[in-house]
């Protein structure tokens, strides 16, 4: 293990020293989520930070540690977005020239929130990996000190600081859920918690096809993953960082993979029961809850971040709803004549659906008529109600065929 240890005193320091920068984010008792899982399950709001993440804490802390001569000449990283937008502030904060390269995949309110900080942008590469080396390229040869988003022991430290902060505000915790994209967050967090309460659990979530930390723990070394593929693009990173692994390797206690489909049903969770917008990589930790099998345990998830773009936002909320059979396309066989359009929305009003979006199809067949097609999208409250509306469509001889949804 690396000489530059992750001692107590420098996550003390850390501690204090980001208290410039950060927010005061309260644990937040889910209700909801602790009905669910028989537990008692706490949010650690990161999402509310100012500049929507955790990221801020590492790169403040990273800044603070850095020489006149490191400051005068700039810093540069490279991120698919809330360590950029962590970077820049700090620099701002510091009064340094930064420089971020950012994937040309990176959604627009993150670039646009990274150069509103002072920050020069350059767009490079359709993954991180592919913009990090760029950026490693650049501070080369402009002599900018590079800021790691997460293969950095001084960065982890800073990140750590948000286990501090669990523990003294809840020092009975048992579980810790944190996500992992290189592994900073998680490297920082289990750590410290270790150092501070030898018996916690620190579990680690990643996206099912972007498990980069989960199969270098398997392998027992770093491995790079042929490719990543999730929405959850603020963790879809190919290769771990090889100076925290072994910190990961001897304090993180798990590590759950997700899938995509559990991070759109989770934001919709998040909105709905606590008004919150998170983004996908933030909802790792709360799609993880109904993996764990443990009850009555005092569990805080970590939402590391709220950056969404609007459009990716309204895109999740569709799909959650579909998911959630809250949302759901039907298609019938209706005789072509007067009426038969009033009797079928009669039936789905009697049982309380909420008919949204209606298509009309004359010319499904040659013998208009045998018949035409209704396509007829409902609202339902769930896939009980679902069951109720199909039931009764079928009892009056619709035949309803459940289509792909498209809203």
């Amino acid at each position: 293990m690396s000489e530059e240890m992750l001692t107590l005193e420098k996550f003390e320091e850390a501690s204090e020293i980001v208290k410039e920068v950060t927010l005061e984010t309260k644990l937040i008792y889910s209700e909801y989520l602790s009905s669910l899982t028989g537990n008692k399950v706490y949010l650690k709001p990161e999402n509310m930070q100012f500049t929507g993440a955790y990221k801020v804490r590492g790169a403040y802390y990273k800044s603070s540690t850095l020489t006149d001569a490191e400051k005068a000449k700039g810093v540069i990283t490279a991120s698919a977005g809330n360590h950029a937008q962590g970077v820049a502030y700090a620099a701002k904060c510091k009064n340094m020239k930064a420089t971020i390269v950012m994937p040309t995949t990176t959604p627009l309110i993150k670039v646009n929130r990274t150069k509103n900080f002072g920050a020069d942008v350059v767009l490079y590469g359709d993954v991180y990996d592919e913009a990090c080396e760029k950026a490693y390229e650049l501070a080369e040869k402009e002599g900018y000190t590079f800021i790691h988003p997460f293969d950095d022991l001084t960065v982890a430290t800073g990140q750590g600081t948000i286990a501090m902060e669990i523990i003294k505000e809840l020092p009975l915790v048992d579980v810790i859920l944190v996500p992992i994209g290189g592994g900073g967050l998680a490297c920082g967090v289990s750590t410290l918690a270790k150092l501070l309460k030898p018996n916690i659990k620190v579990i680690g979530v990643e996206p099912a096809n972007a498990a980069c930390m989960k199969a270098s723990l398997a392998e027992g070394h770093v491995v790079t993953l042929d490719s990543v593929d999730t929405i959850a693009d603020g963790t879809a990173v190919k290769t771990p960082g090889s100076k925290i692994f072994p910190y990961i390797q001897q304090n993180l206690d798990d590590i759950i993979t997700v899938e995509d489909e559990d991070l759109i049903v989770s934001f919709l969770d998040m909105v709905e029961n606590h008004k919150m917008v998170v983004e996908n990589s933030g909802l790792l930790t709360v799609a993880a809850l109904k993996q764990l099998n443990v009850a009555g345990k005092k569990i805080v998830s970590i939402l590391s971040g709220g950056n969404m773009d609007v459009i990716t936002m309204s895109s999740v909320v569709q799909q959650g709803l579909i998911f959630r059979n809250r949302i759901f396309t039907v298609s019938v066989l209706l005789p072509d004549k007067p009426g038969e359009l009033q009797r079928v929305a009669g039936v789905i009003a009697d049982e309380n659906g909420n008919v949204i979006k209606l298509e009309h199809n004359q010319f499904v067949t040659t013998n208009r008529k045998s018949a035409v097609e209704l396509r007829i999208t409902i609202e339902a409250f769930g896939t009980e109600h679902k069951s109720q509306i199909l039931s009764m469509l079928e009892k009056n001889g619709y035949r309803p065929k459940v289509t792909r949804t498209i809203i």
